[in-house]
């Protein structure tokens, strides 16, 4: 056998421990999560080292690790009964419908399995690129959200490593965007290290779903087919590196970038923003006169007036087009233009134009489709630093890192996730073709910003 061929060992279904009376009825989707049927489930994950073992005490015992994870994860499903559901969709002729909802009463639950790979942490952490069996760490590989009529709307796997554990988490994105996602596993390690059969949580997600005034809850699709919306993304031959910037240096790229600009607003994502903007613009070696746009993944939540709950649990997000500019103006102009642009159109969004989108939406309801949504000459950046990653411990102490599948990966996609020590540092997964990788590994202006990773 190949020792990095995953080797799967078992699988079982977890529902909740106990069944809300709400989770009895249809649970109906908004605009935002059924514009998300096309795209794929997000696939986030945790590894760990294990437990050493101690003289003369019982050391650590897998099988006693995942009947925890197991009994916490159906207490936790009490609070977040979706995830345990499938997807249903109701159709009639006359009058003529077609709706998708979450069907939370005739479901197996949510899918937990455990696999085994012969392979260290090291073997995952120090090679340069991310290597490819990282993607087998997770359920639902290459799946898009409406397979959930058939596969689980959550999926943990828990990848057994020689002296490690990987926590593979692959959620439908129909149902979640990033921060319900995270919501969702910090409640999950909560309970797991509260232990017990108490099931109460801090932060209780608002599970109501959010609907633009006069429409809603059942929201009907201009299809008779799901054939007429779905399509499956390729993902062309990438290389993917972790880039780690220290609190130190993304301080010294916001102060450039404010200076430059002669102003103190930009953010320090948006700084780091704007650069990998430029710099992937650069080695792209595009025509003076091609449009290129910066994409930044934005939450809704606070946007809206009144504003929604942070503890909402849906999608609220759209991929705001920040920056828009021919790659001759981006490149010769400095960071601080470019970061302006990215903050401008950051603090210009707000109530109006997120409830622009929703009226459009509703008035031609489409459905995202990965490979049309992005072009070859742009960037798009996803996840946030923001986001409680590094907080989910399940007795396990800290996580060694954090990494992802192979959802939503094209040249020109950046994933941001907190540094491991913390502080303000960053680290970004960037995917890029094999050439505009080598490219920007020699870009001076990109490599002087990138630390040394802590790891």
């Amino acid at each position: 056998m190949n020792p990095s061929t995953v080797e799967h060992i078992s699988e079982c279904f977890i529902k909740p421990k106990h069944l809300v009376e709400e989770a009895k009825k249809p649970y109906y989707l908004a605009p935002w999560d059924l514009a998300m049927l096309s795209v794929h489930y997000i696939q986030k994950g945790l590894l760990f080292a294990k437990p050493p073992q101690k003289e003369n005490q019982q050391g650590f015992k897998m099988m006693d690790f995942l009947e925890n994870l197991k009994q916490s994860l159906s207490l936790t499903l009490v609070h977040f009964y979706p995830l345990a559901g499938r997807l249903a969709t109701s159709k009639s002729e006359n009058p003529p419908s077609y709706v998708v909802f979450v069907d939370c009463n005739d479901s197996p639950g949510a899918r937990f399995t455990y696999a085994t790979v012969d392979l260290t942490t090291s073997d995952v952490l120090s090679p340069t690129y991310v290597p490819l069996v990282v993607q087998s760490f997770f359920d639902h590989d290459r799946a898009i959200n409406h397979d959930g009529h058939t596969r689980s709307l959550l999926t943990i796997q828990v990848t057994e490593l020689i002296d490690g554990i990987f926590i593979g988490c692959s959620i439908n994105h129909s149902i979640v965007d990033g921060s319900s996602y995270w919501h969702f596993f910090n409640m999950w390690s909560e309970i797991f290290q509260g232990k017990g059969d108490d099931f109460s949580i801090s932060r209780p997600p608002v599970l109501s779903r959010w609907f633009p005034d006069g429409h809603g809850p059942v929201l009907s699709l201009p299809f008779t087919h799901h054939d007429q919306f779905l399509s499956r993304f390729e993902a062309p031959v990438l290389k993917e590196r972790m880039f780690h910037f220290s609190s130190e240096s993304i301080a010294r790229l916001k102060a450039k970038a404010n200076a430059e600009f002669s102003t103190n607003k930009i953010s320090s994502f948006q700084s780091l923003s704007a650069l990998v903007w430029r710099c992937i613009t650069r080695i792209r070696n595009l025509p003076h006169d091609q449009v290129t746009c910066c994409r930044l993944a934005i939450n809704n939540r606070s946007r809206l007036s009144p504003p929604l709950s942070p503890d909402y649990f849906g999608n609220s997000i759209q991929a705001l087009k920040a920056g828009v500019s021919t790659a001759g103006e981006l490149l010769e102009q400095n960071l601080g233009w470019a970061a302006w642009q990215l903050h401008q159109a950051v603090v210009s969004h707000g109530d109006e134009n997120a409830r622009e989108f929703l009226d459009s939406w509703l008035k031609s309801r489409f459905i995202y489709q990965i490979g049309k949504l992005f072009d070859p000459n742009s960037v798009m950046m996803g996840s946030s630093p923001r986001f409680n990653k590094y907080g989910n411990e399940f007795g396990l102490g800290k996580a060694l890192a954090l990494r992802s599948g192979y959802a939503h990966k094209f040249s020109g996609k950046a994933s941001a996730y907190p540094g491991h020590e913390g502080g303000g540092s960053i680290d970004l997964e960037i995917c890029l073709s094999p050439d505009e990788m080598t490219a920007i590994e020699s870009d001076k202006e990109f490599m002087e910003v990138v630390s040394p990773s802590p790891c």
